[in-house]
């Protein structure tokens, strides 16, 4: 049946179908509402099965289902379909923040009961949601015979890509101690061991997927294990025993996403994830406040400053305050502070239990703080640094969020710094247990310091985090997270993030939600152009990065001192929202370059980001999302024609022209170079 025939039949009402495959197997179909994803589960051979075609091409082949209790019979062979329901949505939800305002949720669904071919006791449903540009699934497991208390040992879900030998890969390595902050491998995608998810692969017909999850709560962490060549299986981080997932039925698992678009540029403006999540549980969220910031915080990384006590002491009274001036000169919204709290003396990041989450250095006077920055209408953006020591932190969590609310602290940055697989966690008998930061235990402690914090209407920024999996949907003041080498690897990393590390981001990391990079560095020669350790982007790049790397809080990382000697290039930051109304990728190849434009929520302007990796490149840009008939100042920052990341990153061109939307921008970008673009409104 051709695609337009196809279509015509869904249109009818008729895009279930029931179908004979051999062995006298049962299958089941559903499309996309756009035809152009066709999955298929089978019971063949009584094993559970997938596969996902896109336009015709194959994406996923047969692939297994099921998964493996401790105790109780597995759902993995000897299954038969015993029947399906269907259903289907065409709807849009509003975001409190985010990238656009309006989120249309377009799917059909697929819904098929497993059953024992031997009708003994046992059942499990496996739900799937597909949408134009990408598809969803999960298990369900209903309260059954045998499964009271159920340990799951193994996820038998598998993901057998077609053409894999053909396929190019972009991923980071799963289980190891730098937990998400490596570098990006670009590989053949055989050449994958075992990856973190988001995982984008392009086919060699250019179909672009990435592999994820949505709404990861109350279950394991899902990586990718390769086995026989193509065939990426589900490896689901461990408790310190071995146990993957511990719970009972009945239980619903995160869903397993495969985004799925034409080009690179589809994968950035899918909403798929976030569909894929419950609505807001919190209400009524208007006190969550998207901003910028800036900190006492890259002072340290360069060593100006120590987050310990001393004479180099970052976080006093004095230099608080005088951060809050600059903020206040320059509309910002708050000024985070490290290094504020006793415990930071000494191998800090070895030994959390040390950390006080409620008791000042004596240099730091919270209340004279706090008061200072209300009369400044600049808020303290509150720092808990736990070096893995969850327990101490969840012993003291209630009495530290209080004192924040006492002295009207909103927002929250935690940290988690201990390597993979040491999260110190003390049972109920007192015997420490080391934990993974993305296994069961830790995606419920986690959630546990959003939860708490919501009721004291406080919003977290979390870093050295469990991936995003779209929770802000449901939880709307979880309002960033790391999860990724951010800017700081630039300070001290080995090595520091090379020219493409900011154009493999978006089409990765970047797909599971905002990431708190923290941009903006001006003295990109702090330790000499010469030097291993800088920024490897011109100061133009710097400036695309706030709207290429979407956060609904962005930071203005560097000094003061390096902003008020380049006022010029810094009214960018000034100027650039933080909050959408609508985004649209418009330009871009996985490590390549990657261009966004932003509207600001409520307004008229746009703002544009591009940039590229060590190449450079010239990008043709059409104007088309502008407003048609409305005419525009572009207030462009650009790369110079003598700029280059390496010999000369200042060089930069500050200009403005009058556009409209049926206007062209050529931008002719640097090695690692940008540009970034106001566009604002005439009329």
């Amino acid at each position: 049946m051709d695609r337009h025939l196809r279509q015509f039949v869904y249109g009818l009402g008729l895009w279930l179908l029931v179908v004979t495959v051999p062995a006298a197997a049962k299958a089941v179909k559903v499309t996309s509402p756009d035809g152009d994803i066709l999955v298929t589960v089978s019971d063949y051979k009584g094993i559970p099965r997938y596969s996902v075609q896109y336009r015709g091409e194959t994406v996923v082949e047969p692939s297994h289902l099921g998964m493996v209790f401790r105790n109780g019979k597995p759902f993995a062979d000897g299954l038969v379909i015993s029947g399906s329901t269907r259903d289907a949505s065409d709807s849009s939800w509003e975001q409190p923040w985010g990238e656009r305002r309006t989120v249309r949720d377009n799917h059909r669904e697929l819904s098929v009961d497993f059953a024992r071919a031997d009708r003994s006791a046992g059942a499990i449903k496996v739900r799937f949601r597909v949408f134009n540009d990408g598809i969803g699934f999960r298990y369900e497991v209903p309260k059954q015979a045998g499964l009271d208390k159920v340990e799951i040992v193994d996820e038998l879900t598998e993901f057998r890509i077609a053409d894999s030998g053909q396929s190019t890969a972009w991923w980071i390595p799963a289980r190891g101690w730098n937990r998400y902050e490596y570098l990006y491998n670009t590989t053949p995608l055989q050449k994958v061991d075992r990856a973190q998810t988001p995982f984008t692969f392009k086919m060699p017909s250019g179909t672009h997927v990435s592999i994820h999850e949505a709404a990861l709560v109350d279950y394991a962490s899902m990586t990718l294990d390769q086995r026989r060549l193509g065939t990426l299986k589900a490896s689901l981080v461990p408790w310190y025993d071995g146990t993957l997932v511990k719970t009972t039925a009945p239980f619903k698992t995160p869903w397993r996403t495969l985004e799925i678009t034409p080009n690179a540029v589809g994968l950035l403006n899918s909403d798929l994830i976030l569909n894929l999540n419950e609505p807001n549980k919190l209400g009524d969220v208007s006190w969550v406040k998207p901003g910028k910031y800036v900190g006492i915080w890259w002072a340290m990384h360069i060593k100006d400053k120590t987050w310990g006590s001393g004479k180099k002491h970052g976080a006093t009274t004095a230099e608080t305050e005088r951060y809050m001036d600059f903020a206040a000169k320059y509309g910002f919204d708050g000024v985070l502070v490290e290094g504020w709290n006793i415990g930071w003396d000494g191998n800090w990041a070895a030994n959390g239990d040390v950390f006080s989450f409620t008791q000042p250095y004596p240099d730091f006077d919270l209340k004279a703080i706090t008061d200072y920055g209300r009369k400044k209408g600049v808020r303290l953006i509150g720092h808990h640094e736990t070096s893995g020591s969850v327990t101490n932190y969840k012993n003291q969590m209630d009495d530290a969020y209080d004192l924040y609310q006492k002295m009207g602290v909103t927002q929250v940055k935690t940290g988690y710094v201990a390597d993979g697989g040491k999260i110190k966690r003390v049972d109920e008998n007192g015997i420490v247990r080391n934990e993974w930061h993305d296994g069961q235990f830790m995606v419920g402690e986690y959630l546990r310091s959003v939860t708490e914090a919501a009721k004291r209407k406080i919003s977290i920024n979390t870093h050295e985090p469990i991936k995003d999996t779209g929770l802000r949907r449901t939880y709307p003041n979880w309002i960033a997270r790391e999860g990724a080498r951010g800017q700081e690897f630039n300070a001290w990393g080995s090595p520091p993030n090379p020219p493409e590390h900011t154009a493999i981001l978006p089409y990765t990391r970047m797909l599971s939600g905002p990431m708190d990079f923290t941009p903006g560095i001006f003295d990109l020669g702090f330790n000499g152009l010469d030097a291993q350790n800088r920024p490897r982007t011109t100061l133009a790049k710097q400036l695309a990065l706030y709207v290429v790397l979407y956060s609904p809080i962005q930071m203005a990382a560097d000094l003061p001192k390096n902003y008020e000697a380049k006022r010029d290039a810094f009214q960018f930051i000034v100027d650039v929202p933080t909050d959408w109304e609508k985004s649209r990728a418009i330009a871009g190849e996985v490590g390549d370059y990657v261009a966004f434009a932003r509207q600001e929520r409520g307004g008229k302007d746009w703002y544009l980001g591009a940039l590229t990796d060590e190449k450079p490149r010239t990008l043709e840009l059409p104007l088309d999302f502008l407003e048609p008939g409305r005419q525009y100042e572009a207030q462009i920052y650009r790369d110079g024609a003598e700029a280059d990341w390496q010999t000369n990153p200042y060089n930069m061109v500050i200009e403005q022209k009058n556009v409209g939307s049926g206007d062209t921008l050529t931008l002719k970008l640097a090695r690692s170079g940008g540009a970034a673009i106001r566009f604002r409104a005439l009329d």
